[in-house]
């Protein structure tokens, strides 16, 4: 008695949210879909409207008559809708085709409602004819029954759901009645009302046989249909009441009036709990849903749809595989001990055996099994009741807005109120505190946190001192097992939290380092990640969550690996390390698997812990392919060396050979893989390590032609560029074998490059510019080229053979290039370069007007006794580059001779006996003259 008390005090914790605001004509009647996202809703303007209340668009429209539609209802197994009218008349439409499929007179007066049979083919039809009818679509839509028995307009109609043979009727004659199918009389009525009856409705659950009516006297009646008496009367609508229904989920009752309001009451204590106005005007319909939190709201001015309650199912699994939950207000008990583990498919619902433990003296709205299994605690309607988790034993149960387990499993605090908070061990009081700011929320764990307008306060479960004060709006708190490690979980995104057990000892030594936010270094934050968590739990130092697009992934070490993607919202019930399997639960209360292995998320916890012995000792349990996985997680980590010898994947190991600078395990990924890209990076790493022969060897395996020509040319070697251009001239390689005769000065191998790969106007140019020898050639050819696309154009050629005077300094460019060819064939040596004129600063026919003026001035130049001076035929040689010549002997003297001669000359000559007393040494006179 004391307990049901209690309740009768505290209100029902119910969320409200709009979904969707469909303004519309009067709304008559509303229904909801059991598949699809639709409300249907049929308008006094004739129309019916399909609404998706997720994408908030009006899907579906059907134009049915030019009278109010007052009835609407789904018929989901036959894709139908089927509508009743003032035109008296039923019809039926298919609701993907829009299609109308029949339409029949069905009374005398208006149709006020239609009701769908739950198995059989069967409509229920009333009317203002006073008469109730049954159709059967499947004979043609023949009239099987008539109900008479009203005596005015019969408003509304019911199928009972826990007997589909009976139904319900509210008329205007002030009376509900009861009838049986195949009987012409009503089994019984039920009178009370002081005016019209409008609306009816049934009692799901199990434990009640009632029936709930609502009239013109404004007055809601709960009347039990087997003792046939009123149990209650609900007041507090101002004007009549249009719609009444007991939700099929929730223990609530809703009550729809002209005055604008919808009531929500508790339908085990009958207390008020809520009035939603919406500003709509009158209500005219309520449409619920078995399975469903959704109530669909007929107002003068349009329909809105609201979601009721909590959508997560209470449920909960202990670490050996029982799960309890709640369904309506029977717990239920299911295990996954019985089940064949190697059979589970990922994503594919359990086949579990379901045990009934009872009813719950409360609505559970969240079920809660403490950490070592041993109890389970129900909380709703501001009540908890905590139960041995085997029998279901009352063990000890309270008034709280909140409950949550602290890691001890014998401790556990509650929240009163917004500003009381209570603990308890061993199920018995131990402090009752008042946090500074007030307590929004608590969250359970190793630390016992509490949401306020300041933020989140972590306290000490056993001193209730403020460890920390975060400034954070949070929704919820996991804690590991260990307690290390923390994930605060806000509306939009979660943050890794490490906790600083050490500085939190320290501190308490000095008080001087605890602040009015507490101690600064208790929490170290280890990562943001901007992602909704639904549901999250900790496997070892691994963040196991679904998030708000139903992904389940987990996070390690900043890094976020996704095991599944969901096809629908599900709820984490815990993760069984010896089945390496992780389970999840729906609204529905199925449950699902995916596998996840132990083996995995215990080597990525050593990583995490820089336990490297213990990482070593689990890696041989890890599959092979999982390695890759668990490489990347390495890598990640920095730990680039161990990735390298841990992963299978070809790919990712030369990555991580090449980011290492590991040029033999490079090399031989490389030749395994034969890839020219691999080659191409291998011999970059080659190169950067000074390593030329080998780079050399990548860049020909990746046939880098390019990339040969900067080795070669950078190391100075003349052969290795002269081979890359025979091997480029072989690959079609033209523009590589180019340069590279080009660099080695062969001009006469670039020519032809250029014809034999057709460029013969470019040839043209080369040849003008570089070997004017070959011009008349390559006219030739380039004159019968042109002439295919334009003979005038290529007649207009020139040849310098035949149009010399078009061509100034021929000749002369003729000698230039035999001048320039014996030049080419010099090897010069590199330390040189200081000293040579750059080609492009050169002017070749200057050059050879110089030195054909030399030669002239060389003829002229004789000594005393008219001998030529050797010195000058020596010059001579060089600029005519040593060809023989009547000036390299004189008389049968060769200029070696002569050399010889005047350096004996020199030796012996006496310079101290000339006197040069005489001899005027100034230097500007020297320069005057």
């Amino acid at each position: 008695d004391s307990l049901l008390q209690e309740t009768s005090k505290m209100p029902l914790r119910l969320d409200i949210k709009r979904r969707l605001t469909a303004r519309s004509d009067r709304v008559k009647s509303c229904d909801l879909h059991p598949t699809e996202p639709w409300m249907l809703v049929s308008l006094y303007n004739g129309n019916v409207h399909i609404w998706n209340h997720e994408s908030q668009q009006l899907v579906k429209s059907f134009e049915v008559c030019d009278l109010p539609v007052r009835a609407s209802v789904f018929v989901p197994r036959k894709n139908w809708v089927v509508t009743g009218s003032d035109d008296m008349q039923v019809r039926v439409f298919n609701y993907n085709t829009l299609e109308r499929l029949h339409a029949f007179d069905a009374h005398s007066d208006y149709v006020r409602s239609i009701a769908v049979h739950p198995t059989q083919p069967f409509i229920l039809t009333c009317s203002d004819d006073m008469l109730i009818k049954l159709w059967n679509w499947e004979k043609n839509w023949v009239c099987q029954q008539v109900f008479e028995g009203h005596t005015h307009y019969v408003m509304e109609v019911k199928v009972n759901p826990k007997d589909n043979n009976t139904f319900a009727s509210a008329s205007l004659d002030r009376t509900v009645k009861v009838w049986q199918l195949g009987s012409a009389q009503p089994n019984f009525t039920l009178e009370g009302h002081e005016k019209g009856v409008n609306c009816v409705d049934y009692y799901m659950g199990g434990d009640k046989p009632y029936l709930i009516s609502g009239a013109d006297d404004r007055m809601v009646k709960i009347w039990d249909y087997q003792n046939k008496t009123c149990v209650q009367t609900l007041e507090g609508h101002a004007q009549n009441i249009a719609s009444v229904s007991f939700h099929p989920e929730l223990p609530i009752i809703l009550t729809g009036s002209e005055d604008g309001t919808v009531k929500i009451w508790h339908a085990n204590t009958y207390r008020l709990e809520t009035t939603l106005n919406y500003g709509l005007e009158r209500v005219w319909s309520i449409g619920v849903l078995r399975g469903s939190n959704n109530v669909a709201l007929g107002y003068d001015e349009g329909a809105i749809l609201i979601k009721l309650g909590r959508e997560e199912p209470a449920m909960s699994m202990d670490a050996g595989g029982k799960i309890i939950w709640a369904k309506h207000s029977e717990l239920q008990q299911a295990s996954l001990k019985a089940l064949e583990k190697e059979e589970i498919q990922d994503g594919e619902r359990l086949p579990l055996a379901v045990k009934d433990m009872g009813s719950c003296e409360v609505y559970p709205q969240t079920v809660q099994h403490n950490p070592n299994g041993r109890f389970v605690v129900v909380c709703g309607d501001g009540e908890y009741i905590i139960y041995t988790a085997m029998a279901l034993r009352n063990k000890s149960f309270g008034s709280a807005q909140e409950f949550v387990w602290a890691a001890d499993s014998s401790e556990y605090a509650v929240r009163e109120s917004s500003s009381s908070i209570k603990l308890f061990k061993n199920f018995k009081e131990k402090k009752s505190f008042k946090p500074e700011f007030g307590a929004e929320n608590i969250f359970g764990g190793a630390l016992l946190g509490v949401k306020s307008v300041s933020g989140l306060a972590f306290y000490d479960w056993e001193t209730q001192e403020l460890v920390r004060r975060i400034e954070i709006q949070p929704r919820v708190v996991y804690w590991s097992e260990t307690g290390e490690l923390c994930c605060i979980a806000t509306e939009d995104s979660y943050f890794i939290l490490k906790y600083q057990s050490e500085a939190v000892a320290a501190a308490a030594e000095n008080p001087e380092k605890v602040t009015e936010d507490g101690i600064e270094d208790a929490f170290d934050v280890l990562g943001e990640v901007s992602e909704t968590v639904k549901t999250g739990l900790w496997v070892g130092d691994c963040f196991i969550y679904t998030n708000s697009v139903n992904r389940l992934n987990y996070y390690v070490g900043g890094e976020i690996v996704t095991v599944s993607h969901l096809d629908r919202t599900m709820y984490l019930l815990g993760y069984i390390p010896q089945d390496n399997r992780l389970y999840l639960g729906d609204k529905e209360l199925n449950v699902v698997s995916f596998q996840l292995l132990l083996s995995v998320l215990e080597y990525q916890t050593a990583v995490m812990r820089r336990d490297f012995d213990t990482a070593d000792r689990v890696l041989p349990t890890v599959p092979k392919e999982q390695r890759t996985r668990v490489a990347h997680f390495l890598e990640k980590q920095g730990f680039k060396k161990q990735a390298l010898a841990v992963s299978s994947d070809a790919e990712h190991k030369f990555d991580l050979a090449i980011q290492l600078g590991d040029l033999d395990c490079a090399y031989t990924l490389a030749k395994e893989s034969a890839s020219e890209q691999k080659w191409k990076q291998l011999a970059e790493l080659a190169t950067s390590q000074a390593k030329f022969e080998l780079a050399q060897q990548c860049l020909h395996e990746a046939q880098d032609h390019g990339g040969l020509l900067l080795l070669a040319t950078a190391a100075g070697n003349a052969d290795m560029v002269a081979k890359l251009g025979l091997q480029a001239d072989q690959a079609g390689k033209h523009n590589v074998s180019f340069l590279s005769y080009f660099l080695l000065g062969d001009l006469e191998r670039c020519l032809e490059i250029l014809l034999t790969s057709n460029r013969i106007p470019e040839a043209a140019f080369f040849a003008r510019t570089y070997l004017p020898s070959e011009i008349s050639r390559v006219v030739e050819m380039w004159r019968v080229q042109l002439g295919k696309v334009n003979e005038k154009a290529g007649q207009s050629l020139a040849d310098p053979k035949d149009y010399a005077n078009l061509f100034p300094d021929y000749e002369a460019s003729l000698q230039a290039q035999q001048m320039l060819a014996k030049e080419r064939t010099k090897v010069i040596p590199a330390e040189d370069w200081k000293e040579i004129m750059a080609n492009y600063e050169r002017k070749p026919l200057e050059e050879l007007n110089a030195l054909a003026d030399e030669e002239e001035m060389i003829d002229e130049v004789l000594d005393d006794k008219d001998h030529p001076i050797a010195g000058a035929i020596g010059l001579r040689e060089e600029l005519t580059g040593g060809e023989p010549s009547k000036l390299d002997t004189v008389g049968g003297i060769t200029t070696e001779d002569l050399e010889a001669e005047l350096e004996m000359d020199l030796d012996n000559l006496k310079l101290d006996d000339i006197d040069t007393t005489d001899v005027n040494l100034d230097d500007e006179e020297l320069l005057e003259d």
